[in-house]
């Protein structure tokens, strides 16, 4: 709106005109799509958050670069807001949202309760009133199986049976007629093949009345609740009153039901000694893309995994990553437990759980374990979830593409003439100018190609730690023409990054120049991740959570590390052959049976007298004076 021909309000102030109330804020792009959804207790002090960059989260300066507009709905209460943020997401997808990465619908074990005689069913269908769902299954075989399994204990209907069919289609064109529908279709009907195989009751034969076939329907429900003791209980009992009553077949038809059970449990991992409800929630993260494994424990006992691929990874926060699979998958699923274990606190964590309780019907709260059986399998899950991702990422070629985009995107990003395929980056490590190193990595097609890589001692006369011209020394030695003319070390690169801002790419220019060499390059700043560009005063800033930057973070940490590898290797050694050469009696030939001895100096420091002097050639008084020396 512009105000009768005034100008626009910026976001900021028409923020400033949000109520405080508790609601649901949308932030939508220029197109007028929302590309976030969020919840508060009080809208105008959330809102602000955003707008003044309060909020911390990485992603939040880019999404805020995007909003031209909002909307806002207000509640009555946090729990509301709640509710209602998680039917806006399942509206609307909001990009900067966390939600499945495919978001396809995953399996349910539904009960048709809507009908006079009740069916199971397996579907992914939308979820409808008048039915309950159990679920999701992430394996539709495991599903499938457990419909078999069930139908075996508890003899039930399937909605896909043609005789259950025929009865549903009676009793809807003659819903007059429920108390008489055994009978008619006891004249009537005839027997399906389940019913034969003992998977069916006889509904389409009349062979059960309605009170007995809910009695099915809930002991169904309450297997699919993992409230399984009741249920074996209630078969026990059944079965002793039929040995009473002398009906012996019917007796062993409920023996055979209880060995089935039996055999479920046997297949089954004990987690725990006692009976606990629980749900144990694990992630793995990769820098855009997560896994979620969920152990649904009842009765004590892991009675199936949930495994999901999640949109967001390292690119939010752990807090908001749990939190916003929490509610998604909470939305979806009637199965909620007592207890739900993650990995860490939820700011909302009280709320959601108040939330949780009102679905369930009784208390739910949500756990971080931090020792003991539940915190050995949230470690369990989150083993899992990263083998979900891995999969996941084999299965789809998403590394691949991901590589891809990081390439296309640094080409665009840092105006290159083309894709970077062979990138080289280089590290400065040292102890105010002891021990100097460099280190140079090598990424060909966005993978570490280790065998390319070198190292360089830096031999330039320091006297404190001075990166310029340990930069200067070691691209100067690299980039001389023999070593350009070298196939050892591999073919001139697209890209050469430089650990550091300005400075340090001015010194890498400035060496390059002098050898008449015109390679891109770029410095990658710690601080703020921002890429200096020769050709620009102001820095590139490559997208949070993008795939260049992902790329770039990668080959530079690579560098650091390879860096600081070597950087230790020759402080250790200086240390070792300093410490023996103080001692007097061990000379060129024991120290050397003495590193051969250990292995390491970190053995050498934990022997003892005796066993330093175990080592062929050294005597008790030079092990003692060793032992004294290192001690010191």
């Amino acid at each position: 709106m512009d105000n009768a021909g005034g100008p626009v309000p910026s976001i900021a102030e028409q923020v400033a005109q949000v109520p405080t109330d508790p609601g649901c804020y949308l932030w939508k792009d220029a197109s007028g799509q929302v590309i976030y959804v969020g919840k508060a207790k009080n809208l105008r002090a959330r809102m602000r958050q955003y707008v003044t960059l309060q909020d911390d989260r990485q992603k939040i300066p880019l999404m805020m670069q995007l909003v031209a507009s909002f909307d806002y709905i207000v509640v009555d209460n946090e729990h509301e807001a709640l509710v209602l943020e998680r039917n806006l997401i399942g509206q609307y997808h909001p990009y900067f949202n966390v939600d499945y990465k495919d978001d396809k619908s995953y399996p349910y074990i539904a009960i048709t309760k809507g009908d006079v005689f009740p069916a199971i069913k397996y579907t992914r269908e939308k979820h409808r009133p008048d039915t309950r769902y159990f679920g999701p299954y992430t394996d539709s075989r495991a599903a499938r199986a457990t419909i078999d399994t069930l139908r075996k204990v508890c003899p039930i209907c399937s909605a896909s049976c043609t005789e259950w069919k025929r009865v549903r289609r009676l009793l809807e064109k003659s819903p007059q007629d429920a108390d008489l529908i055994g009978l008619i279709c006891a004249q009537k009907g005839r027997p399906c093949f389940d019913y034969h195989v003992g998977r069916g009751p006889g509904v389409c034969a009349g062979m059960i009345d309605a009170d007995s076939y809910a009695k099915n329907v809930r002991r169904v429900e309450r297997f699919l609740s993992g409230q399984r003791r009741d249920l074996i209980a209630d078969l026990k009992e059944e079965m002793s009153a039929a040995a009473v009553e002398l009906d012996f077949e019917r007796a062993g038809r409920v023996k055979r039901r209880l060995e089935v059970i039996d055999g479920l449990d046997d297949r089954q991992q004990v987690v725990f000694p006692t009976s606990v409800d629980i749900d144990v929630i694990g992630f793995y993260r990769e820098e855009t893309i997560a896994g979620a494994c969920v152990f649904v424990v009842r009765e004590g006992r892991t009675q199936r995994t949930c495994e999901f691929i999640l949109d967001k990874g390292f690119d939010v926060s752990e807090e908001e990553l749990i939190e916003g699979f929490v509610k998604r998958y909470y939305d979806e699923t009637a199965d909620i437990p007592a207890e739900v274990d993650v990995a860490c606190e939820l700011e909302d964590g009280e709320m959601i759980g108040e939330w949780l309780t009102s679905k369930r019907g009784r208390v739910c709260r949500l756990h971080r374990p931090q020792r003991g059986e539940k915190h050995h399998l949230l470690e369990t899950a989150q083993r899992n979830a990263r083998h979900a991702l891995l999969r996941y990422m084999m299965r789809t070629g998403y590394a691949d593409d991901r590589t891809n985009q990081a390439l296309l995107q640094l080409e665009s990003a840092l105006a290159l003439p083309a894709p970077p395929l062979r990138i080289e980056c280089f590290d400065i490590s040292t102890i105010h100018g002891r021990f100097t190193v460099a280190s140079m990595v090598v990424f060909t097609n966005g993978r570490a190609d280790k065998s390319q890589y070198r190292r360089f001692k830096i031999r330039a006369e320091l006297d404190e730690a001075n990166d310029f011209v340990s930069m200067q020394e070691v691209l100067g030695r690299r980039y001389a023409p023999e070593r350009m003319a070298d196939e050892r070390f591999g073919s001139r690169p697209d890209l050469l990054v430089v650990d550091g801002g300005k400075p340090q790419l001015t010194a890498a220019l400035t060496q390059l120049e002098e050898l008449g060499l015109d390679i891109p390059v770029c410095g990658l700043a710690k601080a703020d991740e921002e890429v200096f560009v020769p050709w620009d005063e102001t820095p590139v800033v490559l997208p949070t959570g993008s795939a260049s930057l992902y790329l770039i973070k990668q080959v530079r940490d690579e560098a650091h590390r390879f860096a600081i590898t070597f950087h230790r290797e020759l402080r250790d050694k200086a240390m070792t052959v300093s410490i023996l050469d103080e001692v007097e009696g061990i000379g060129p030939r024991r120290k050397k049976d003495i590193m051969k001895h250990f292995g390491s100096m970190k053995r050498l420091r934990e022997a003892s007298v005796e066993e330093i002097a175990a080592v062929k050639g050294v005597s008790e008084d030079v092990a003692r004076a060793l032992y004294d020396t290192l001690r010191a």
